[in-house]
């Protein structure tokens, strides 16, 4: 009897651990990395490491805007495979070292078709069947290292590898990026070399090695045009169909030494498999912060959101700490790494705030990488790339998600060095800023700044609220008084009449004529306005939304003022470039960051119906698990980012404010994984196409007053509770 008891115990174990290996969730298998790859999303769908340097994926054109991510899903031949991205940003750069395998005899130009059918990308993996080429494509990576497999179809296997090409407006610059070209054939399986190249990111120094798992047995130098700095060169090896070739590459911004490094401390063998298992690894590590209810498609965009997110920043540094900043200087981070990679302007909003909640580790890791920006460049960063600053964009907003790390403790922060690099980024020696004028006049005035006046005042104004905080919480009366101060500049360029955010010269007097609907766009249709209009942008005061709403006249005026901004189609073009101001409704714009909490602001006024409606409507049209599916530039993770809080139901309108406003939730559930085993879940009862209101809403089991969550009531655990009615 006792043998049998024992028999069954032991079957019911097994039993046991089978279910749960069965039931075990792969959120990667929900990723689809093709979304957002045509149209504006400029997504691409490399093989990708959680926030790592090596990025290697294909390469379907190099030119002008559309070809931001590199890749368009609609392109019918692939170019090659390259080893760098910026994931959903708006100017062509990087897509380094350009690799194509062929096998037979290849075409002039080394380009191929392929099948889309046998086309296929997930966390940490690509790959794809070429046509003309005759060769099978996989492709993965380790943090700072890539390897690629490939498996000839037909004798007499070969790479093309041109060292040049990379993603630039013109073909003029393609052919005049690369300013300083070395390369070294250290042995018959052994490339190395050093560019400089101009760029976005200018000057850049790239330091890179390529290795072959075979020696070569014929190589020649194929550049064609005189101005190419550096080479192209073909390779053949020994081999016939069926063949395998790896190749490993790795990139240092410092030295070749520095690449060949991370190759011998991350992918010292030529394991491809276990690479591909250890990205997938840690992807599902990073997926699984966030575990949420809903259809399958819900689940695909949701979790191809948080992919997206987890892309970037990178850590350009080396192993041993060493990165290359200003001036050409090499530096070391005390940490060891060093994250670039900062489109700021769009991130500050809700990217760096969820970092806060599902990824705290890295977020001081983030900060700090932007406080040795800071020692660098004497400011925080504004639009940081591989270390350099672009300058591109408008105010600083390394300011507020460094406040908002101190101000929630983030743990490993000098909150005192922060503080005198928030203070010296917005009151010091700025390229992009003249705090004199500001401080006169109390506002840029538009006769003395010529592009985006109203917009650089509004978007200042914040940082200085961000500063105000920081001082705040480490009694500095004063400047807390001064940055506050400043804060309220916004309501210098409120005019009265149109009650819209007005340009105003240094006289008093309000531009005219006022053309309340033109787009502009700094250096390419000018303007007052930073891609966007005098409707997007006057809702642009995330930190006095009760002072927005005191100006306009009341909570019901400012209600009907929103409702203006969602009802009116009038349209105006510009005479330059406004490609960025996508997803209209009215003239609200989801494809572009100044918009992102403007529907938010009905439920600060007590119109949570409009807000549940407006989310609703967004998510319908706007978030399609499809390659066409994103209506903007997924801009480093802040499209995304503002899908993931939107599908839980809230979001941070003010992002330096530790609180979340409630919106209406559009998934049925969602358990945040927190430190400690404390875990964090949001339910949605009764949700439906049809009861997309909030008939009540609880936090811990109370009633949840003023419709706003704090960041500390997430990260000390519990349970949101929303019953939907219709």
């Amino acid at each position: 009897m006792a043998s049998k008891n024992h028999y069954l115990l032991m079957l019911a174990a097994i039993l046991t651990l089978s279910c749960q290996k069965e039931t075990k969730t792969n959120f990667g298998q929900y990723v689809d990395p093709f979304v957002g790859t045509t149209f504006t999303g400029h997504t691409f769908p490399n093989a990708v490491y959680p926030f790592g340097f090596m990025q290697p994926g294909p390469q379907t054109g190099n030119f002008a805007w559309k070809y931001c991510g590199g890749y368009r899903y609609e392109d019918k031949q692939i170019w090659g495979f390259s080893h760098n991205r910026n994931n959903g940003t708006g100017i062509p750069d990087l897509s380094d070292l350009l690799i194509m395998p062929f096998s037979g005899e290849p075409a002039e130009d080394f380009k191929s078709s392929f099948s889309k059918d046998t086309e296929k990308a997930s966390p940490g993996y690509y790959a794809v069947s070429l046509t003309e080429n005759a060769v099978d494509v996989e492709l993965t990576t380790t943090p700072h290292v890539a390897i690629h497999r490939y498996t000839f179809k037909k004798d007499n296997p070969g790479l093309y590898i041109n060292l040049q090409s990379a993603m630039v407006d013109t073909e003029e610059q393609f052919n005049t990026r690369v300013l300083y070209a070395d390369v070294n054939i250290e042995d018959s399986q052994t490339l190395s070399g050093h560019n400089i190249v101009r760029g976005w990111a200018n000057p850049r120094h790239i330091f890179y090695v390529i290795k072959f798992d075979k020696p070569f047995i014929f190589k020649e130098n194929i550049t064609k045009d005189e101005r190419n700095k550096a080479p192209t060169y073909v390779f053949r090896f020994d081999g016939k169909g069926g063949d395998i070739l790896h190749v490993k590459t790795s990139i240092s911004t410092v030295s070749i030494e520095g690449a060949k490094a991370k190759i011998n401390a991350e992918l010292s063998d030529w394991d491809f498999d276990k690479v591909r298992k250890s990205a997938e690894n840690a992807w599902e590590e990073f997926l699984s912060k966030i575990k949420i209810e809903g259809t399958p498609d819900q689940k695909k965009n949701f979790y191809t959101s948080m992919y997206h997110l987890g892309i970037q920043p990178v850590d350009i540094a080396d192993l041993d700490g060493k990165y290359r900043g200003p001036n050409d200087s090499i530096l070391i981070s005390p940490s060891g790494k060093y994250y670039s990679t900062f489109s700021l302007w769009d991130t500050f909003r809700a990217a760096h705030p969820l970092y806060t909640i599902i990824a705290p580790e890295q977020t001081g890791d983030f900060i700090n990488s932007m406080l040795l920006h800071a020692e660098n460049y004497g400011i925080l960063p504004i639009w940081a790339l591989w270390g350099k600053e672009t300058y591109c964009m408008i105010g600083n907003h390394g300011v507020p998600p460094v406040v908002d790390a101190c101000l929630k403790n983030i743990p490993g922060i000098d909150q005192e060095k922060a503080w005198q690099f928030v203070k010296q980024s917005l009151t010091g020696h700025n390229l992009k800023y003249d705090w004199k004028i500001y401080d006169q006049y109390g506002y840029f005035p538009f006769d003395l700044v010529k592009e985006e006046s109203v917009s650089r005042t509004l978007e200042c104004g914040f940082d200085d609220y961000c500063a105000a905080m920081l001082a705040q919480k480490l009694g500095k009366t004063e400047d807390c008084e001064f940055f506050m101060k400043r804060a309220s500049y916004y309501k210098n360029l409120f005019d009265p009449e149109s009650k819209l955010m007005h340009g105003k010269d240094s006289k008093g007097d309000w531009r005219y004529p006022f053309n309340k609907f033109v787009l502009s766009h700094a250096g390419t249709a000018g303007g007052d306005y930073t891609e966007g209009n005098a409707w997007q942008y006057t809702w642009h005061v995330l930190h006095d939304v009760d002072g927005l709403v005191e100006l306009m006249g009341g909570e019901q005026y400012f209600a009907t003022k929103l409702d203006s901004l969602f009802n009116i189609n009038d349209r105006e073009e510009s005479n330059g470039f406004t490609g960025d101001v996508t997803g209209l409704i009215g003239q609200y714009a989801q494809g572009n960051e100044p918009s992102h909490h403007v529907i938010y602001l009905y439920s600060m006024v007590g119109k949570n119906d409009r807000t549940a409606e407006l989310i609703r409507e967004v998510f319908d049209k706007f978030y399609q698990p499809k390659p066409d599916g994103l209506c903007g530039n997924d801009d480093c993770g802040q499209m995304s980012a503002w899908y993931i809080f939107s599908a839980m139901g809230f979001y941070p309108v003010n992002p330096a404010s530790g609180e979340y406003i409630i919106g209406a939730p559009q998934i049925p559930g969602a358990e945040i994984k927190l430190a400690d085993n404390k875990k964090f879940t949001m339910k949605a009862e009764n949700l439906s196409k049809e009861n997309k209101y909030i008939k009540s809403v609880t936090l811990n089991g109370k009633p949840l007053e003023r419709h706003v969550i704090k960041h500390s009531d997430i990260m000390n655990g519990g349970s949101l509770v929303f019953v939907m009615t219709n």
